[in-house]
């Protein structure tokens, strides 16, 4: 702790936290935005505002809340903050098997040209702040059996993943080059309020709404571990509160199931409003024709890292699948 901070706590001076929000109009970004800002700090938000992204907080009437519309990978200024919190990505993987080029703009360069604005900042009037990346589990790649931790060595399976290994790996160059200072966190598969309907669940629910059936890609096979986006955030809140700088660490529930599995228990809480009873003939709800290339056949990440600074997830899977397809039932996007 430094002198400022120990005169600020022996006077009851209330120091100012600021924070740049990348992709706070996204998944995850919206509900961590919202929690900073309960808990008092000032956030600086950039969006480039997409079709997945969500209105919830332009709208606010916060005043320590300002946000722009703007690319990452084009912003030219970033404000004095002490830390960067980068949510920005492409993510939907079947649009990167068709085509990565802004996979490659946003997840890549988009990376780099937020690395050279902190580096080239005039340190006489400002620190660099801590990079603070939100990666994937998908970096490591898939594997049948056992678990990776975060020695692993990356190995992406789809070009999704290996943008985000390229920004990983990019970033940890610029800390030894240049001597930034950086937190990767990879989470597992995260569900929660606020996701666009191009993953699974709230897609899964909208595909009921209409009376349509359920893609599941390679007969819901595929391996995943879902942690909710609020246990995932608590988790990045903790990092930035305990973890050692210029380290890796995954997040995880550790609960894994298979796709099948996942989208039963959607259907259920759809139709019955549990999950501990099954809608008979489930397989007249899905449309298993498809296999998606790249398909990784099962992610699994451990996070002793983290568990050591007392991190534990919260959020139990079968007691929130049944509220969130409530919610999605309600809350129609197109």
């Amino acid at each position: 702790m430094c002198m400022i901070e120990l005169f600020a706590i022996l006077y009851g001076v209330k120091m100012i936290k600021i924070a740049v929000v990348t992709g706070f109009a996204g998944f995850i970004g919206t509900t961590f935005t919202k929690q900073l800002l309960e808990s008092g700090w000032r956030v600086y938000g950039i969006d480039k505002f997409t079709h997945v992204s969500n209105n919830f907080l332009i709208n606010s009437q916060s005043d320590n809340f300002e946000y722009v519309n703007e690319d990452i990978s084009k912003v030219k200024w970033l404000p004095e903050c002490d830390v960067i919190f980068n949510f920005a990505a492409e993510s939907d993987v079947d649009i990167g098997n068709q085509s990565c080029d802004r996979f490659i703009k946003s997840n890549i360069d988009g990376v780099r040209n937020l690395l050279d604005i902190v580096n080239n900042r005039i340190v006489l009037r400002a620190d660099k702040p801590l990079f603070f990346q939100i990666s994937t589990d998908e970096v490591y790649g898939d594997l049948r059996d056992g678990i990776y931790d975060e020695t692993a060595i990356l190995n992406p399976s789809n070009p999704y993943a290996a943008t985000k290994a390229a920004a990983d790996m990019m970033i940890q160059s610029y800390a030894r080059t240049y001597g930034i200072e950086y937190i990767i966190a990879r989470p597992s598969n995260n569900y929660g309020l606020f996701q666009y309907p191009e993953k699974l669940i709230p897609l899964a629910v909208k595909r009921l709404l209409r009376g349509k059936k359920i893609k599941l890609h390679n007969q819901g096979n595929p391996v995943r571990t879902w942690t909710h986006s609020e246990d995932t955030i608590s988790a990045i809140i903790t990092l930035y509160e305990k973890a050692e700088r210029n380290r890796v660490y995954n997040i995880s529930s550790e609960f894994e199931q298979n796709n099948y599995e996942t989208v039963t228990k959607i259907i259920n809480a759809y139709y019955l409003g549990k999950i501990n009873r099954s809608v008979p003939n489930i397989e007249q709800f899905l449309d298993l024709s498809f296999n998606r290339p790249g398909q990784d056949v099962r992610y699994a990440i451990s996070c002793e890292p983290l568990r050591k600074l007392q991190w534990r997830p919260k959020k139990d899977f079968d007691e929130e699948i049944i509220s969130l397809v409530n919610h999605y039932k309600k809350e129609f996007r197109w």
